[in-house]
Order: C-alpha cells, then sequence, then structure tokens
C-alpha cells in the first residue's frame, strides 16, 4: 500500500494527537487517503479535450494538402482525432494534475465528504464516552481537507472554526506539505476546543496511529 508520510512524521503526529486528546479530552483520529473516488469520468473529459482540438487541425491540414486523396485525407484526420484522445485520456491516468484539470470542484468535496462518513463509521469515532471523536481527513488527489466532530464537541467546534481551520489546512495541502497540513489542523481543533473540563474522561479510547489508504 503507498504511504503518504514518513515514518518520523508518522511518530511526530501520533505524539501529537496524544498531546492534543489529553488537552482537549477530544479522541483525534487523522486520516490521509489517496482518493476518495476514482472519477471514470475523467479520461473520458480528457479524451473528448483532445479530440477536439487535433480533429479541426487535422481537417484543416488535409485541405491545404489537396495532394491527398479524399480517403487518405480522412484516415488521416480520423487516426489523429482517435489518437491525439486516446494521448490525452493515457496522460490523465498517469498524472494527478493533468487530471485534475478535469475535476469538478463540487463533486470531488462531495466524495470526499462522503469518504470522510464512511469512514467516521468504519472507524467508530461514535463509540466514545460522551460522542467526543473528532475525524481530520486529507484526501491526496482531490486536495480537499474534511474535518467531523461528533455530537459531543459540536458547540465547541463550530462551522466557523471548522471552516477556518479547513482553508489553512488546504492552502498547505496545495503546496504539497501533507505532515505540515496536519499539525497545522490539530493546533486549529486544538485551539477551537480548549482545555477539557475538570473531571473529563482521559481514557485513550482510539488509536493515535494515523489512518493511511489508498482509497477509491
Amino acid at each position: 500500500m503507498k504511504t503518504f508520510l514518513s515514518d518520523q512524521e508518522r511518530t511526530k503526529l501520533d505524539q501529537r494527537v496524544a498531546d492534543a486528546e489529553k488537552r482537549t479530552g477530544a479522541q483525534i483520529v487523522l486520516a490521509v487517503i489517496g482518493r476518495s473516488d476514482s472519477f471514470a469520468e475523467l479520461p473520458w473529459k480528457a479524451f473528448a479535450l483532445g479530440a477536439a482540438i487535433v480533429g479541426p487541425v487535422a481537417v484543416l491540414v488535409s485541405m491545404l494538402r489537396p495532394v491527398w486523396t479524399q480517403s487518405v485525407a480522412a484516415l488521416l484526420i480520423v487516426v489523429a482525432t482517435l489518437g491525439a484522445g486516446a494521448l490525452c485520456a493515457l496522460v490523465c491516468v498517469a498524472c494527478p494534475p493533468f487530471a485534475r484539470l478535469f475535476l469538478d470542484s463540487h463533486r470531488a468535496e462531495v466524495e470526499v465528504r462522503q469518504y470522510a462518513r464512511s469512514l467516521f463509521l468504519e472507524r467508530e469515532l461514535f463509540a466514545t464516552h460522551g460522542r467526543r471523536g473528532v475525524l481530520l481527513l486529507v484526501s491526496m488527489f482531490e486536495r480537499h481537507v474534511v474535518l467531523l466532530p461528533d455530537k459531543g464537541l459540536e458547540d465547541r467546534l463550530g462551522e466557523a472554526a471548522s471552516q477556518e481551520i479547513v482553508r489553512r489546512m488546504t492552502a498547505t495541502l496545495a503546496a504539497g506539505q501533507v505532515c505540515r497540513a496536519l499539525e497545522e489542523g490539530l493546533a486549529g481543533v486544538e485551539d477551537a476546543l480548549g482545555t477539557a473540563a475538570p473531571g473529563a474522561p482521559q481514557e485513550n479510547e482510539l488509536p493515535d496511529t494515523i489512518v493511511e489508504e489508498e482509497g477509491s
């Protein structure tokens, strides 16, 4: 399985999670996934773009070369159009930055959030005392961040605070700094939650180990 963090970064973040949980009383899970969906439509979009650009050019070239027979010109147009489309589709599959050019931002956001909710349930973050679970998920391909607090923390980690944390993390993630983005997210969660109330449960109910998955 592909990993997104070095052993040193993983160790540092595991300790940061443990420290943040002691201070806030929350149960925090960090997750890094490769992608939230296969986005099967992206190669087809790339194919259509390549064909749409090269097709008219091939027609124009054939018109400027009247020495070609009609059948030869038609064959060259078809080959050039399909070849350009296929090439763009292959580059889309092999090169994530190129594929992201065809990714609808709203669809990406919906898919990442859906993946985060599934992971929240799969890892049973809801099963903590007082519903104090928090999932902080980064999706590498989409470059999206999702912060999901459980019901017991919604009053302390509200919508405005969550959006600000996600905004800062997204900017750092766009620069390729995954570990730093997660550190900023942890710091933001700590600041928003503040110090745990006296008598709050201190038992570590969820593993501090970072979840790393290739995704869909």
